[in-house]
């Protein structure tokens, strides 16, 4: 018994000094595993938002946080335009903690970081988001879109009159880049009583092909300000090879200019005049455009007859620029009706309004040659039987097609040939109402056996296509494809029908005919009368602000704007 009790005494002081010594083990152990790190690093409660030019950052708050530094920047932290101390986890980035505004309309990026009271321990910065300022609140007009409102040195300014608090008194020009507006360019221009009125004025003494950010003023309240952007130089009307008719308003003046003018000149016109359309043979080239100014009516030629080759011409070109070009009916009128034989090099519209017309161009005879048939950034509108274009004859020859940053609507036809083409381009192109639905017509027809093709091949990209012309407003609105074209290559990108399209089919099997295979069907996910405002009436805007292609498909002058 004696010896046990000693056996047992030596062992409970064994356990006795194993438990001191794993409790020792176990307390460092503790020192080690919460061992002090840095701060967490800050995080939003929610996104970044901002109250007109300022910006708010609602932080998650960190007990063992002294405060924090935010820094602003506006290219991803390349440079930094702020740093902000704060000791609150709720910081409102304006004027009183930065110690002037942040710029309107303009994308910033924040990051943040958590201080301890020993710097050492600062968590590292995180990235909290990037937001844009709110648009200063103006009572300025954006110039229009489409360029009425510059010349290549001036600008036209206007404003709202009604309830818009005090009269605008001057206007100024600054630099792009200029985002303070501290340094104006030139003396203010001083707006006038009457322009005060009319909520209109005017800026001269501009570059060409510039932007400038002009602003407008009551004394020295800035009321808005916005970018305009110059044309490319005008044509000195002095120059050689110029014909200028910019001061005259008689209607026979252009017929009279294109009679009389020499190969290669220009022709310039009046914008918002009526001119008698050219009509009869040519065996020269002519430009025909409009005089920069102001305001929303173009030049306009209007054909009561059209243009033809004179037997065995040799042109380079026939261009159209700035103009409205109008059919005086729509059932037998063209711009161009090749009844002879000839070569024209180039046949192009750039930044025209066309309508009411059988046909804009139509090649009615062997022997004709059209190297390039251009249309660019135009609006085409009603065009009939003959459609956009018709190469008639299988002897004669519409070689290459282009169409750019355009608008089509309201086509019996679009594009006929009888003998086979080098290539055709639909780019950046609005298409609605294309080919009179219900009648089994061809979107594309090469229609001659044996010269049927397009030997580049077709690209279409970036395009909307729409519902077929139901012109007979029985409920059809299903496009025919292609006729011919078995062995031309397709090369499409970027490209939407509405929801509501269909290809023409079969009455009994329901079945496809002659489909464009490579175009997705239905893929802008709404119907036409939902995605444009009113494509009736030539307005695409975008009704459906949830279209994936707003941004880069259609016509660019419709496109929503970053």
């Amino acid at each position: 018994m004696k010896n046990n009790n000693h056996t047992s005494s030596i062992k409970t002081l064994f356990f006795l000094c194993l438990s001191v010594i794993l409790f020792n083990a176990c307390d460092n152990d503790d020192e080690q595993i919460f061992e002090k790190t840095r701060l967490f690093s800050p995080v939003l409660n929610e996104k970044l938002f901002v109250e007109g030019n300022a910006i708010i950052a609602d932080m998650a708050s960190f007990k063992d946080a002294i405060g924090y530094t935010l820094e602003v920047s506006r290219d991803t932290f390349k440079t930094i335009d702020y740093t902000i101390k704060s000791d609150t986890s709720y910081v409102r980035i304006d004027k009183n903690n930065i110690g002037k505004d942040l710029y309107w309309n303009i994308r910033y990026q924040v990051r943040a970081m958590a201080l301890e009271t020993d710097s050492q321990y600062d968590s590292k910065f995180s990235v909290l988001g990037d937001v844009r300022t709110e648009v200063f609140p103006s009572i300025l007009n954006i110039p229009n879109k489409l360029g009425y409102d510059v010349t290549d040195v001036a600008a036209r300014v206007t404003w709202e009159t009604e309830n818009s608090g005090k009269e605008v008194t001057g206007i100024k020009v600054f630099l792009p880049d200029d985002l303070g507006l501290e340094n104006p360019l030139f003396e203010e221009t001083i707006v006038t009583e009457e322009q005060q009125g009319l909520g209109e004025s005017f800026v001269y003494g501009l570059e060409p092909a510039t932007t400038y950010q002009i602003a407008i003023y009551s004394g020295s309240e800035i009321r808005g300000w916005v970018n305009y952007t110059t044309k490319v130089a005008d044509f000195d009307p002095t120059s050689p090879g110029v014909i200028d008719l910019s001061d005259n308003e008689d209607p026979g003046a252009v017929v009279n200019a294109v009679a009389s003018a020499a190969d290669g000149d220009i022709i310039l016109v009046k914008r918002g005049v009526f001119y008698d359309g050219p009509s009869g043979g040519i065996d020269k080239s002519i430009t025909i455009r409009a005089a920069y100014g102001f305001g929303e009516q173009k030049a306009r030629l209007l054909f009561s007859g059209n243009f033809d080759l004179v037997s065995g011409a040799n042109i380079d070109h026939l261009r159209f620029i700035d103009l409205e070009c109008r059919g005086t009916d729509w059932s037998g009128k063209y711009v161009i009706n090749a009844s002879q034989p000839g070569t024209l090099n180039e046949l192009s519209f750039d930044n025209c309004y066309i309508t009411n017309f059988r046909g804009i161009g139509r090649i009615k005879t062997d022997g004709v040659t059209l190297n390039n048939f251009n249309i660019n950034n135009s609006v085409v509108d009603s065009i009939g039987s003959y459609g956009v274009f018709t190469q008639d004859k299988s002897g004669s020859v519409l070689n290459n097609i282009k169409f750019t940053k355009s608008t089509f609507n309201h086509t019996i036809y679009f594009l006929a040939s009888k003998n086979n083409s080098e290539s055709l381009i639909i780019e950046d192109c609005t298409l609605a109402n294309i080919n009179e639905a219900g009648k089994g017509r061809h979107l594309l027809r090469w229609r001659e056996s044996g010269q049927d093709n397009i030997t580049n091949g077709i690209t279409i990209k970036n395009t909307i296509i729409g519902l077929g012309w139901d012109k007979a407003n029985n409920g059809n609105t299903d496009i025919r494809g292609i006729d011919g074209l078995e062995n031309t290559i397709f090369s499409t990108a970027n490209n939407y029908t509405v929801s509501d399209f269909n290809w023409y089919a079969n009455a009994t099997t329901g079945e496809p005919i002659d489909p464009i295979v490579d175009l997705p069907i239905g893929n802008a996910n709404v119907s036409q009368s939902d995605l444009w405002v009113d494509a009736e009436n030539n307005d695409f805007n975008f009704k459906d602000s949830s279209f994936p292609g707003k941004y880069d498909t259609g016509d660019p002058r419709w496109r929503v704007k970053l």
